[in-house]
């Protein structure tokens, strides 16, 4: 990595103005020049005249841009924000203008899907861990960077925004990306930790989505915190379990990320996850609250990808399986909670 190529007096780039996106670049523009990366050109044009993104307040010294090859060519670290349904294609839109000396340390907590050759999802009956793919993996299979780390806590956006205490974890496989990662974000109100298990990490991210529907839901039918929190301690164990059958390390899942991301998850009404349960227990059908949502609530598609990968595998991940019935067999939430406080567990912790 040459200093003409890498260096700290390069600009920070994130990529993508959702509102965790808009978050992280306030964070980094409190001690770094920040350039941001939109598609639409309308919200870059409003970012550099009103200092907004579709609304979101940006600091007056982020500059947008909607030009990959421009954000790529002055900016040494990167990161993309970006719904895992597009993390794919715009990695690949990336690609020709990314090389070996970028760092890139992504925010996404869902996962990509490959399937077979002429396969759709409602064609196959169950998926392999060959199938699946965590967002460094994404970047790692479709660009030439190496130095890849993720973003994951608990980290909502709105809370961010007003500059509330927080902390998150910087994971990578490279010291160099995380110590990279605490330099640029880390900030009197906000303090980042760092974990060598990037897909321990990622699917804590990930997997925590789902039980956050479940409390959503629980929550929505009045049941109370002593359901509450037998709901969260099971969820701990069921992610531990996924998490572990998908290569994530045990430790990443009881650290920040994990179980710090899960306990703040399933008691906000800023959660998405935690809304799209809250709202389905209220009544509504999920088609119309998805259609009624201005972001993406990754656990609804993690539900039915994990949902696959249990056929493959000799588990049970009965949260899942009953969120799954919920979800996408109009099975009632009344019933799918009845059923888990029915299932013969026998064993409170046995990973440990």
């Amino acid at each position: 990595m040459s200093s003409k190529s890498y260096s700290r007096d390069k600009s920070v780039g994130v990529i993508g103005v959702g509102s965790f996106g808009v978050a992280i670049a306030n964070l980094l523009a409190e001690k770094n020049r920040v350039l941001v990366y939109a598609r639409d050109p309308e919200v870059v044009e409003e970012i550099n005249t009103q200092h907004t993104a579709r609304g979101r307040a940006l600091a007056h010294s982020i500059v947008g841009t909607g030009d990959p090859e421009f954000i790529c060519q002055a900016c040494g670290t990167l990161f993309p924000m970006i719904p895992s349904g597009g993390f794919r294609e715009v990695m690949r839109l990336f690609a020709p203008f990314l090389h070996p000396y970028h760092f890139l340390i992504h925010g996404t907590k869902g996962l990509s899907l490959t399937l077979p050759e002429g396969k759709t999802m409602d064609e196959v009956n169950k998926i392999s861990r060959e199938h699946i793919s965590t967002m460094s993996e994404v970047i790692l299979q479709e660009t030439v960077v190496v130095r890849v780390g993720c973003l994951a806590g608990p980290n909502l956006a709105k809370e961010l925004m007003q500059k509330q205490p927080a902390a998150t974890v910087i994971a990578s496989r490279y010291n160099e990306v995380i110590l990279e990662g605490q330099r640029l974000l880390r900030s009197d109100n906000f303090q980042v930790y760092g974990n060598s298990d990037i897909i321990g990490v990622e699917l804590s991210g990930v997997l925590k989505n789902t039980i956050a529907i479940a409390a959503g839901a629980l929550s929505g039918l009045g049941l109370g915190e002593n359901a509450k929190g037998l709901l969260v301690s099971r969820g701990m164990v069921e992610l531990i379990y996924l998490g572990n059958a998908l290569g994530g390390s045990t430790k990443s899942f009881i650290g920040l990320a994990g179980i710090g991301d899960l306990v703040t998850t399933c008691n906000s009404t800023l959660s998405r996850n935690f809304t799209v349960g809250y709202r389905l227990a209220k009544g509504e059908q999920l088609s119309a609250i998805v259609a009624d949502m201005e972001e993406v609530a990754e656990g609804i598609n993690t539900v039915r990808l994990i949902k696959l990968f249990l056929e493959s595998k000799d588990l049970r991940a009965p949260i899942t399986e009953n969120l799954y019935k919920v979800l996408f067999e109009s099975f009632k939430v009344e019933t799918a909670l009845q059923y888990l406080m029915k299932y013969p567990f026998n064993v409170d912790v046995d990973f440990l």
